[in-house]
């Protein structure tokens, strides 16, 4: 038999149990979609049925890959050797997986090289036709770095299919993306499964496992709650808790009910102009935001979202036009929130140390962020850890938590909610909106998705393309 069967797959840390046992059939042309929040065990299932554990976690379970039997844990070596050649995994951070150093075309061609042993001029010639083929042509002999981010995560699809893998696995693939861009990785998937590859998809992306069909898996808490055609589970769902989820859809959120914001003005542009590369930006020529607005920014990647925000920061200065900012109020008042909380705080010290760093550089009280931590749903033991320990959306919510402390009066929210899933998503926004309600603090939240900012925002700007 084609494809994978999965028996009994549990993920074990010491004596707690991660994942309880799962049983699912993956079949060519038929996708399988496990969706589920972050912390649900969906990613831990696929690296223990690809053999990737992290260090200190142990699968066991039974495979059954293209009719040959592996027992977990003690043939994880024999999973090894079907790397690249029968299974291959397309990772939801693409510039993890592609070596910054090498261009595209020659990492493609390795997978032909040294997986199935062509010859170098075969191998060329064949990662130049798949990069042809997935629109990627021009961009053959550039680095991962030079590429967008759907471009990135084409290449490293292209890169883990040289090897001749039938089976892929797909972790989080659109993470990130905005919606051309996760359009276009849906399509591709798609495709993959229409000439008889075999698929499984880890997502907490509802749309894209609406675009994907086949079946579906909903995990919660280790365990597989729900599972069926994408259709029935998607519009007729039996769980409360795949209800819940599919409720935090922003497009499935309440109205919001229009309101003109008349307070003072705290950040003002005037007679802008941006430029990149000797090219103008289409971002707001003149542009006003209040004491208590919540002014959404809609726009395709490469538009100028994050620069046209970083300009009314003071982080970037435009090619011509004026900014007016508070007299009264320092710049430290003026705070932005990243797309990547993890790039916020140092990596080799506990949450507690980064935030001390705060408290005792800007004289504010330990009594301040504990209330905060409260009204944000941090839990105290969390500040022992590294933020490589926390989930995403515990670190966003460290990441707001810290800008709250300083009391801001305008926030720069860059994608804060790109990256999580829509429960987290959810309270993420509660949590901004929260802050601009009671703090009277001027909130520019960019987005892709227009659903979130028209129901969070009280008025939306869409940025026109480069």
């Amino acid at each position: 038999m084609k494809g994978l069967q999965a028996i009994g797959i549990t993920v074990m840390a010491d004596d707690a149990t991660l994942v309880e046992p799962v049983n699912f059939t993956l079949q060519p042309g038929l996708p399988l979609t496990l969706l589920g929040e972050t912390g649900s065990g969906k990613s831990l299932l696929a690296q223990a049925v690809m053999g990737i554990l992290p260090q200190g976690l142990q699968a066991s379970g039974t495979l059954i890959i293209n009719g040959q039997h592996y027992q977990l844990p003690q043939d994880g070596a024999a999973l090894r050797g079907l790397w690249g050649r029968t299974l291959a995994s397309l990772p939801q951070e693409p510039w993890r997986a592609l070596d910054p150093t090498m261009v595209i075309q020659q990492q493609v061609a390795e997978g032909y090289r040294f997986v199935r042993g062509h010859s170098d001029n075969r191998s060329e010639a064949a990662a130049q036709d798949d990069l042809e083929q997935l629109g990627l042509a021009a961009s053959a002999h550039k680095y991962p770095w030079q590429l967008s981010g759907g471009m990135a995560q084409r290449a490293a699809f292209a890169a883990a299919r040289a090897g001749g893998a039938q089976i892929l696995i797909a972790d989080e693939p659109t993470k990130g993306l905005d919606v051309s861009r996760r359009d276009e990785v849906s399509a591709l998937l798609r495709r993959e499964v229409a000439v008889g590859g075999t698929l499984l998809t880890i997502t907490h992306d509802i749309a894209l496992a609406r675009q994907l069909d086949g079946d579906i898996m909903v995990m919660h808490k280790g365990k597989v709650i729900e599972q069926g055609r994408a259709q029935q589970v998607l519009q007729t769902p039996v769980q409360r808790y795949t209800r819940e989820l599919l409720a935090a859809d922003p497009a499935n959120w309440p109205a919001r009910q229009p309101a003109v914001i008349r307070s003072k003005p705290v950040v003002q542009a005037q007679g802008i102009r941006l430029e990149r590369g000797g090219k103008a930006l289409g971002v707001p020529e003149n542009f006003t935001l209040h004491a208590g607005e919540i002014v959404g920014l809609q726009g395709a990647s490469g538009s100028g979202k994050s620069s046209f925000g970083d300009v009314l920061l003071g982080l970037l200065k435009p090619q011509r036009g004026i900014i007016t900012r508070l007299a009264s109020a320092d710049r430290l008042k003026y705070q932005k929130i990243y797309q990547d909380p993890s790039a916020l705080f140092p990596p080799v010290q506990t949450l507690a140390q980064s935030l001390d760093d705060v408290l005792r550089l800007h004289r504010i009280a330990r009594s301040r962020r504990n209330k905060l931590m409260e009204q944000l749903a941090l839990d105290a033991s969390l500040l022992t850890r590294r933020p490589d320990s926390l989930s995403g959306g515990e670190l966003q919510r460290f990441s707001l938590l810290r800008v709250m402390l300083l009391e801001p009066v305008f926030l720069f929210a860059d994608e804060p909610t790109s990256r999580l899933d829509p429960v987290v998503q959810q309270q993420t926004l509660q949590l901004i909106t929260g802050m601009a309600r009671e703090q009277q603090c001027a909130v520019l939240l960019v987005s892709h998705d227009r659903d979130l900012l028209e129901k969070s925002a009280h008025r939306v700007l869409a940025m026109q393309a480069a």
